[in-house]
C-alpha cells in the first residue's frame, strides 16, 4: 500500500483559532442542557446512509473480511493503537469509490472544524487515512448495525443509534502523537479544561487537584449513580463556574457532528445534569510545571471523559446509560 500525504496540513494554531472560535461553541446552544429533548442519529442521518452504501458495494468475499455479527466482541474493544480488521483503507482491497464512501462517513460524523482537525491528526500520526481500518457489524438497512474506523490514536462509530442511549455508538478515542504538548492538535482542549481549574477558589482548588494514581486510560465504564468520581463535583461550584463548565462541554464535543453533540448533552441531563460531574486535574502530570494540568478527568453517572496529555494525547470518552447492554 502507498501511504499518500499530498494534502498539507493546517498548523496546529490554525486548528485552535478555528475550534476556539464562536461558531465552534454557539453550534450548541446554552439551552441545550437544560431543554433534553434532543435524540441521537438515526438510520437516515447522513453518514449512516452512506454506511449502508458502502456495504451494499462490499463482495462477498470483502464481506468476510471486514463484516462481522453486530454483538461481536471486536465493536467492545477500545485501544489507542490498533486496526479493528487488517484491509487498510488505501490497500487495493478497496475501491476508489469505496475509500470515497468512507471518507464520506467519516466527513458525515464530524463537524466541518472536527473533519479538518481529524484529517490532520492521520495525516501526523500515519500518513492519511489510508493506514486505517473499517469493520462493519450488523446489516446496515436491515437492523442494528455499526461503522468502526481505528487506527493510531483514533476510533470512530456511527450505528444510527442501534445502541440505545449511548452517544457516538459507544466509547471512542482520539489522541495525537507529538510530544511537545503545546504543539498538540488537542492542546486547546486542555487549555479550555484548566479555564476551569483557573477559575476555582483555594478551596474548590484543593479538591479538584488531585495527587493519587492517574487512573488508566481505558478504564473509562460507566459507574451509574452509585459511583465515586474523583476530584470536585461541579454541584459545588458557583453558578459562574457552573456555566464556565457548560462551555466547556460544548468546546470538547465540537469536533463531532450535531446530532451526536445534542445527544450528549441529553444523555448529560439524564445523568443528573452537569451538577453530576466531577472534575479531576492529576498533579502528577504537569508536563512543563506551568500547573496547566496535562491529564484531567471529567466523570459522573453517565459521563467519563479522560485525557491524557503527557506526554503525548490519548483521550477516552464513553458517555450513555450506565445499565446499557
Amino acid at each position: 500500500m502507498t501511504r499518500s500525504n499530498s494534502n498539507q496540513p493546517l498548523d496546529r494554531r490554525s486548528f485552535v483559532k478555528t475550534l476556539g472560535g464562536a461558531s465552534a461553541l454557539a453550534a450548541l446552544g446554552g439551552n441545550s442542557l437544560a431543554a433534553g429533548l434532543f435524540s441521537g442519529p438515526t438510520p437516515d442521518s447522513a453518514a449512516e446512509t452512506v454506511v449502508t452504501e458502502f456495504y451494499k458495494s462490499l463482495s462477498d468475499s470483502q464481506k468476510r473480511e471486514i463484516c462481522f455479527g453486530f454483538n461481536h466482541e471486536l465493536r467492545k474493544r477500545i485501544n489507542a493503537n490498533w486496526n479493528i480488521t487488517k484491509p487498510e483503507i488505501g490497500d487495493s482491497f478497496y475501491t476508489d469509490k469505496q475509500r470515497t464512501l468512507i471518507d464520506q462517513i467519516v466527513r458525515g460524523i464530524t463537524s466541518e472544524d472536527g473533519y479538518k482537525v481529524l484529517k490532520h491528526q492521520m495525516a501526523d500520526d500515519s500518513g492519511s487515512i489510508d493506514a486505517y481500518s473499517v469493520a462493519i457489524f450488523g446489516k446496515p438497512g436491515q437492523g442494528d448495525f455499526q461503522f468502526e474506523l481505528t487506527g493510531r490514536h483514533l476510533t470512530m462509530r456511527a450505528d444510527g443509534n442501534s445502541v440505545k442511549n449511548t452517544a457516538f455508538g459507544g466509547p471512542i478515542v482520539y489522541g495525537h502523537g507529538i510530544d511537545e504538548a503545546k504543539e498538540n492538535l488537542f492542546y486547546n482542549q486542555t487549555l479550555q479544561t484548566n479555564k476551569v481549574f483557573q477559575a476555582l477558589d483555594a478551596g474548590q482548588a484543593k479538591k479538584a487537584l488531585v495527587n493519587t494514581r492517574i487512573p488508566r486510560e481505558t478504564a473509562v465504564q460507566l459507574q451509574g449513580e452509585g459511583g465515586t468520581f474523583a476530584g470536585i463535583g461541579v454541584d459545588e461550584l458557583t453558578d459562574d463556574q457552573k456555566k464556565l463548565v457548560t462551555k466547556t462541554l460544548q468546546y470538547l464535543v465540537s469536533p463531532y457532528r450535531e446530532e451526536d453533540r445534542k445527544e450528549v448533552m441529553e444523555i448529560v441531563k439524564q445523568g443528573g445534569g452537569i451538577e453530576a460531574l466531577h472534575m479531576a486535574f492529576y498533579q502528577k502530570a504537569d508536563l512543563d510545571s506551568d500547573r496547566i494540568w496535562d491529564v484531567w478527568r471529567v466523570e459522573g453517572p453517565s459521563f467519563v471523559w479522560h485525557f491524557r496529555g503527557a506526554p503525548h494525547v490519548h483521550a477516552y470518552i464513553n458517555i450513555g446509560a450506565a445499565n446499557r447492554g
